[in-house]
């Protein structure tokens, strides 16, 4: 077993009409400097979105979504801040904002294994 090393995550909101203070939780980024690992990973339950919002446009949610896991991999397509250091973008997907989807306040964690603990995060506090 590999030993432990500690990683910081924030869980993605998506908040349709975010003046009324409503969402759900869409995806996770995990940040694990010791690893040299940033990922974003998400499942959008549609019913769920659109019973706080009947017209979100939930192919936008998506996309937001898309953008972010784009940043984490450094994939141009993420614009100029998927062009920054791994843990600059890490902080620049956790900072606070007003969109329609939004992280949560960093958490901090130990594992061996960042993509499990990825797929762990999605699952209790996603699916």
């Amino acid at each position: 077993m590999s030993s432990l090393v500690p990683f910081d995550y924030v869980i993605l909101r998506a908040a349709p009409r975010i003046q009324r203070g409503e969402f759900i939780n869409v995806g996770a980024v995990l940040y694990c400097r010791s690893l040299d690992f940033l990922a974003a990973a998400w499942d959008v339950d549609q019913a769920r979105l659109k019973a706080l919002d009947p017209a979100v446009d939930v192919d936008v949610v998506c996309a937001s979504l898309d953008h972010i896991r784009a940043i984490c991999a450094g994939d141009p397509v993420g614009g100029p801040a998927a062009a920054t250091g791994i843990g600059e973008r890490f902080r620049w997907l956790a900072a606070p904002r007003s969109t329609v989807v939004h992280p949560g306040p960093i958490h901090s964690g130990i594992t061996n294994d960042p993509a499990a603990e990825l797929d762990r995060l999605l699952d209790a506090f996603v699916r």
